[in-house]
């Protein structure tokens, strides 16, 4: 693999490349820097997120805006003219009022945020539009990533639409769908022996020695995080401007969790929706569930983990905002629960069946996450609740190919077909 001669750089920003957004600032010590490839605090070596200068946004506005992310430009690190560079306009899925599995699990109102109908079906299309329109402004010559499968095929198709070359880091073992589905966008598909965290460590050595190079969840993540909060802005304006009572939200790093909360306290304070409390909950799978047992045991310690479990997806063993998680969750009240492989894949059946969703393993986690909390009345099935479904099923076949199937295998004629006794 060749170096790139070109090192993003700051000093050739043009005016508005990252919108109303002012800095980037540590979460630990609140120092700040400007905005640039910089994910680590020189201070103290805590996270660097986004700060924002944001003026008066109205309702009209961003109901007037494109039904994608972009409608929400103003409040994200993106350009004006963020929507005249070819992307490929995820967001503004739909949100399903789930009363089929409301009444299978004793909820009196429930929805379903269903991200699979993204371009590359799943959430992921929004962090990385985010983390395009940064590689863009820095001027980066390589659009990167290290993947549990769904922001590979993001960053891949995205790269494709940008025209800019990808490179795509993956564990070997990754399920085969999600691997045909990137590297039919990229001929730079590289599967690495090991878990994500070993990938998500070699591609940091790489951020650190190539020119050049963007990887949307190492040297460009602050701005790629930020694309998670269009989650909880689309949910807030779909449900008529107000927050939902209760959320239920895959974790893997846990940067999605966290951005949905800054969302949600970002439309508060811009007056977009009334404040109200609201309670945040958390989905592991128990095979990858270091944010779980830390709750659990009442720490912040969190121990990683090596992953077992066919969630994929939400398999990283060392989550890099688990900290932040324990801390919104046990803030808002909620919970970050686990569950067994078999519960995941239960999951993924019973939401099928009740709504005619069919999700990956991480809505599987999440929807068994759900059921579970009914069961050890964790969460208020009075309150109104939203679930996210953040992948299409069709990515990890194999984890319900021996659970469906065939009712019967019959002759061709009404007789076969009456005693087989269908229905």
């Amino acid at each position: 693999m060749t170096a790139v001669a070109d090192t993003p750089a700051t000093s050739t920003l043009r005016d508005g490349a990252f919108g109303n957004a002012r800095s980037l600032v540590c979460r630990e010590c609140s120092h700040e820097v400007e905005l640039g490839p910089h994910y680590a605090c020189p201070e103290c070596f805590g996270p660097l997120e986004v700060a924002y200068d944001f003026p008066q946004v109205t309702r009209a506005e961003i109901e007037a805006g494109p039904r994608n992310i972009w409608r929400y430009k103003a409040l994200l690190p993106v350009p004006t003219d963020i929507e005249q560079s070819p992307n490929t306009e995820p967001g503004f899925t739909r949100l399903l009022r789930a009363d089929n599995l409301a009444r299978e699990l004793g909820i009196d109102t429930l929805w379903v945020k269903d991200d699979s109908t993204n371009p590359t079906n799943s959430f992921k299309d929004r962090v990385v539009a985010c983390a395009l329109s940064a590689a863009r402004e820095l001027d980066a010559k390589v659009f990167a990533c290290p993947s549990t499968g769904n922001l590979a095929n993001a960053v891949a198709a995205a790269g494709a639409r940008a025209g800019i070359r990808t490179v795509v880091f993956i564990p070997s073992n990754l399920e085969q769908p999600k691997q045909v589905n990137s590297a039919i966008f990229t001929e730079n598909l590289v599967a690495v022996n090991g878990n994500y965290d070993d990938v998500n460590k070699l591609a940091s050595e790489i951020a650190g020695e190539e020119d050049g190079w963007a990887f949307v969840n190492v040297n460009v993540r602050p701005f790629y995080a930020e694309g998670s909060k269009t989650l909880g802005y689309e949910i807030a304006e779909q449900l008529g401007w107000r927050l939902p009572d209760q959320i239920v939200i895959p974790v893997a790093s846990g940067s999605q969790l966290t951005k949905v909360d800054k969302s949600f306290q970002e439309l508060i304070k811009l007056g977009l929706v009334e404040d109200k409390p609201y309670k945040i909950f958390g989905a592991q799978a128990t095979g990858c569930s270091p944010v779980s047992v830390a709750f659990k045991g009442g720490t912040d310690a969190i121990r990683p983990v090596k992953p077992d479990t066919i969630a994929k997806s939400l398999a990283i063993g060392n989550p890099a905002d688990g900290i932040y998680v324990l801390d919104i969750c046990r803030r808002s009240g909620g919970a970050v629960e686990d569950i067994t492989d078999d519960e995941v894949r239960d999951g993924i059946v019973l939401l099928a069946r009740t709504e005619g969703i069919f999700t990956e393993t991480a809505g599987g986690t999440t929807v068994g996450v759900l059921k579970k909390l009914v069961e050890t009345g964790q969460l208020d099935t009075t309150l109104e609740t939203v679930v996210i479904n953040t992948g299409h099923g069709l990515k990890t076949l194999d984890a319900i190919s021996d659970r469906v199937g065939p009712a019967a295998t019959i002759e061709p004629s009404y007789s076969a077909f009456t005693a087989a006794n269908i229905v």
